[in-house]
């Protein structure tokens, strides 16, 4: 292993990062929809509410993507809800594994993928701009990831290691330490302890 994919880790009480999950693609199989498989962020978050809440979803909030004229309508309600209505679309038989969200005017979103290929899992990393070069460490799988392999994967990325951290450097100008600790989100329908191993690790 390379020093580019050395990630130190910090031991979080009753999170397991030896936890793999049995299959990323048992929803396609069966088709069911996850939340992950939207691509808005606002659309994924009232999608799950309401399947939570047990109330009908709306036509066309559980599209995985929208059309040039529902993105632009959904849009002029608020700025925030084009949060992921940007990013490339899932490829076929791919989910997405992680995501990305951050508190910026327009809700930027990346986003982990998985896709099926063959024998092999793949993954890749996108955002909405598709300025930013990703290298995933591993690049493909026999099976899914530990939580800890995909930490190191999310963490070893970018060209400056994680693909978290620059982006908190680019904001963190005239911002206090408790902004920028909730300033990015990370969340997964496959590891229930992803997001909460970043919480109490209070980005630095």
């Amino acid at each position: 292993m390379s020093k580019k994919n050395v990630v130190a880790f910090r031991q979080v009480p009753g999170i397991d990062l030896e936890y793999r999950p049995r299959s990323y693609f048992w929803a396609l199989d069966t088709h069911v929809l996850l939340p992950s498989g939207i691509s808005g962020a606002a659309r994924r978050e009232l999608f799950r509410a309401r399947i939570e809440a047990g109330v009908t979803v709306d036509d066309g909030l559980d599209a995985a993507v929208l059309d040039e004229a529902m993105r632009a309508a959904w849009g002029r309600i608020h700025p925030r809800n084009m949060g992921g209505e940007y990013l490339p679309p899932l490829r076929k038989g791919e989910m997405e594994i992680a995501r990305i969200s951050l508190e910026s005017t327009t809700a930027d979103q990346i986003s982990v993928r998985a896709r099926r290929v063959r024998e092999q899992v793949r993954f890749r990393i996108v955002d909405e701009y598709n300025d930013l070069p990703y290298v995933c460490h591993p690049a493909s799988s026999e099976s899914p990831l530990s939580l800890r392999e995909l930490i190191v994967l999310m963490e070893s990325a970018s060209e400056g290691g994680s693909i978290i951290l620059p982006i908190l450097a680019m904001n963190s100008r005239d911002s206090r330490s408790d902004e920028l600790a909730t300033f990015v989100t990370v969340s997964s329908d496959f590891y229930a302890d992803l997001g909460r191993y970043y919480r109490v690790l209070r980005f630095p």
